[in-house]
């Protein structure tokens, strides 16, 4: 009953494209913009919070992004079906070069913060619609072979994130980081509106207008306990429990919903499958740990090991190339071999001891400790990534192929939300924390996390800020590991299940 659903809302596009490498082109365009604004900040970040202060905000620059991005994610999946993907396309472009200007002209921390929730509600309908306006001009036969290239692009995106980044902080403005947007957004609009031809007779669908509520009220209760427990609120403070109850009430109402609903965004059955329930929760832990090391790791670069935006950018190419030189390897050993199971295992471990060796960096650590660590946590990454879409892909029926591809998808991108957030409100206490044992009281700290305020401290306090800077990092990634470990753990439940020799259905 439920496949009969899903297949019900399935339409078969018969679209006529015109100068078809263009709009591919311009595909991975939008793909590239809404990828790289989710790390492109993080070198940025300690230069923003030098002009605006705001530290208890800090880790919101790059969630309010990730989680507004996410929580569009599934409606504008269904919006796509039902309005046309060329609209919703269109539409997500406008509100993410919207975001981005406003982005550039924010006066504050918190305007900063809810223009780029703007921008993420824009930047999540580039994601989704992209990859699935894709379908909409491409062969079944063909269609692999691009949607490679979109993996390539995201790959890609992660590693120019921080280097552009830096370098337009350090040689322009933190501001021309979002304003770089606007041309090639506009471009790529231009271009969409011309030659992205769909055809126009659609099915009439339900859209779970409920189900969606339910979900951003779980994900923004979750995100805002673990981000302002321990900084904004005390742990103690009823508040923040509210928030989190609030969460809860979400996630229920969310399941119930979904039982309810006629096309729901995320069917309850798919976690009848163990590799997709399996997959589902060891993606969460990557995103996780992926985009939490991305948001510190420049900034212990900067703070610490004192290097320029720039070179904190460059500095996260170990990471970004080991993922990416796994991601490849282990893609063209699976087709060849048709077996997977041992690379998230792998994966899941070499991550594991990159983030433990990542708590052992000390002040006087020379640098290629930081590249031999984070490269490893890179390599491990990288073979479970795509592998887990490829599991879930190769596991469920195939009517259930779109809707669970987009599901892992979602878990990774609320894992990488909750991540920031959990990340740094460790990272916060534990600084904190250190500072009020190591530093008397009434002393005068940097303002917010300026490298160059911390560099100019006298050398006892200068010592002291940076150890107490070096624990909080630590304390993030020793979290991650023991994370990390959790996913070890859960790799070795995979089954392996032989590969399909075709995802398109012969029938139904």
């Amino acid at each position: 009953m439920e496949s009969k659903k899903l297949t019900h809302q399935s339409v078969k596009l018969q679209p006529q494209p015109q100068s078809v490498a263009l709009l591919i082109g311009a595909l991975m365009l939008v793909m590239l913009l809404s990828a790289l604004d989710q790390t492109i900040v993080s070198t940025a970040l300690p230069t923003i919070v030098g002009e605006f202060g705001g530290l208890d905000k800090l880790t919101w620059v790059v969630t309010a992004y990730t989680l507004s991005s996410t929580i569009a994610v599934p409606l504008y999946g269904k919006f796509g079906d039902l309005f046309g993907r060329k609209k919703m396309l269109q539409i997500s472009i406008v509100l993410f070069l919207l975001g981005s200007m406003l982005c550039g002209l924010a006066q504050s921390m918190t305007q900063l913060v809810w223009t780029r929730a703007l921008q993420g509600l824009g930047g999540g309908g580039l994601m989704v619609v992209s990859m699935a306006a894709v379908a909409d001009i491409i062969s079944p036969a063909e269609r692999g072979r691009y949607q490679g290239w979109f993996g390539g692009v995201f790959g890609l995106a992660t590693i120019l994130g921080p280097l552009i980044g830096g370098f337009m902080v350090e040689h322009v403005s933190w501001r021309w980081i979002f304003y770089i947007n606007l041309p090639l957004g506009l471009l790529s609009l231009i271009i969409i509106g011309t030659v992205f031809k769909t055809a126009s007779k659609r099915n009439q669908h339900e859209i779970d207008y409920p189900g969606a509520f339910c979900l951003s009220l779980a994900l923004v209760g979750i995100t805002l306990f673990t981000s302002e427990g321990g900084t904004v609120h005390e742990w103690s403070d009823p508040k923040l429990w509210c928030i989190l109850a609030f969460g809860i009430v979400g996630v229920i109402g969310f399941i119930h919903e979904e039982r309810l609903a006629i096309e729901p965004i995320l069917p309850l059955s798919l976690f009848r499958n163990r590799s997709f329930s399996l997959c589902s929760l060891m993606g969460f832990i990557v995103g996780m740990s992926l985009f939490g090391s991305v948001t510190f790791l420049p900034l212990y670069l900067q703070v610490v090991k004192e290097a320029t935006p720039t070179q904190a950018g460059l500095q996260l190419i170990p990471l970004m190339g080991g993922l990416l030189l796994t991601s490849i390897i282990s893609g063209r050993l699976i087709s060849k071999t048709g077996r997977y199971r041992i690379f998230p295992v792998m994966g899941t471990l070499l991550a594991s001891v990159g983030l433990g060796l990542l708590t052992t960096i000390t002040l006087t650590s020379p640098i290629w400790h930081l590249y031999l660590f984070t490269g490893l946590l890179g390599m491990g990454l990288g073979m479970v990534m795509q592998v887990l879409v490829l599991v879930v892909q190769n596991t469920v029926a195939v009517n259930m192929l779109g809707v669970a591809t987009s599901a892992i998808t979602l878990f990774r991108s609320v894992g990488g939300s909750i991540g920031v957030s959990l990340f740094g409100a460790i990272f916060t206490q534990v600084l904190q924390s250190s500072l009020m044992q190591r530093v008397a009281d009434g002393t005068a700290l940097p303002h917010g996390m300026n490298p160059i305020a911390v560099h100019q401290l006298p050398s006892t306090l200068k010592e002291a800020y940076l150890i107490s800077f070096g624990q909080g990092i630590h304390a993030a990634f020793l979290l991650g590991g023991c994370i990390m470990v959790v996913a070890f753990t859960l790799s070795w439940f995979l089954k392996e299940v032989p590969l399909k020799k075709s995802v398109h259905p012969s029938s139904k």
